[in-house]
């Protein structure tokens, strides 16, 4: 089992922690109960944080990416390739397309800039 480096792994009602400074989990068993569920051991910190979730659903997150992070992944991916598809057309292919269907590609280009921020420059 691996965990995933650099997820934010939710510990519930508001706490958060990175999953690579997780080293250890126990499960509460006295005293369990709303609130607190599981003992969350991280480096640095000489007292565990007291979860609300159980060790499993914290260990879940730990060893993967939960579905709406891995969507969001794959979307980014996918706007970057069409950002470089779209660096690589011919000016008078643009001027086309533009002038045929009313799709300006120098404003979607600068709009999937906009939304990779420091992405789109890799």
């Amino acid at each position: 089992m691996k965990v995933t480096r650099g997820l934010i792994v939710p510990l519930g009602y508001g706490k958060y922690c990175r999953s690579d400074r997780i080293v250890g989990l126990e499960p509460i068993e006295e005293g369990r109960g709303p609130g607190r569920r599981t003992r969350v051991f991280v480096e640095g910190i000489e007292e565990p944080l007291i979860a609300s979730r159980s060790e499993g659903a914290i260990l879940r997150d730990l060893i993967s990416p939960s579905d709406a992070g891995a969507r969001a992944a794959e979307q980014r991916q996918l706007l970057a390739d069409i950002l470089d598809t779209l660096k690589g057309l011919d000016p008078v292919l643009r001027s086309i397309v533009r002038d045929q269907s009313k799709w300006d590609l120098n404003r979607l280009e600068e709009r999937l800039r906009d939304t990779l921020g420091a992405d789109a420059e890799e």
